[in-house]
């Protein structure tokens, strides 16, 4: 596996171009709102137990998205989570996608 490039996107967004033998794979990651340590929960919405904290500057890739508790915070109010790992979700409003809609796939739960 080979990384093909690494830029800085508009917005904060950095985009990864990553080849594994005949195909081709983008990866995008995404900025935290600055200043804001992020909660990570076990699914999409706040009921959900907090397994893990991102850190100020903190980037993500989303896998995936799915509709969860409505949440306002620095990118507006949004009811879309972000998938950034296996059982792991941060609310849209945190992250900087440039959308207020979807941008990936909806998660199948």
């Amino acid at each position: 596996m080979s990384v093909d490039r690494v830029e800085e996107a508009q917005g904060g967004e950095q985009e990864i171009a990553v080849t594994a033998a005949a195909s081709t794979t983008t990866v995008r990651y995404y900025s935290v709102a600055p200043g804001v340590r992020l909660n990570v929960r076990s699914g999409p919405g706040t009921t959900y137990s907090i397994v893990d904290v991102l850190p100020e500057g903190a980037q993500v890739a989303i896998l995936c998205q799915t509709p969860g508790t409505t949440i306002t915070g620095p990118y507006g109010t949004s009811s879309i989570w972000d998938c950034i790992a296996n059982g792991k979700y941060v609310s849209d409003a945190y992250v900087q996608t440039g959308s207020d809609g979807y941008i990936r796939p909806r998660c199948s739960l």
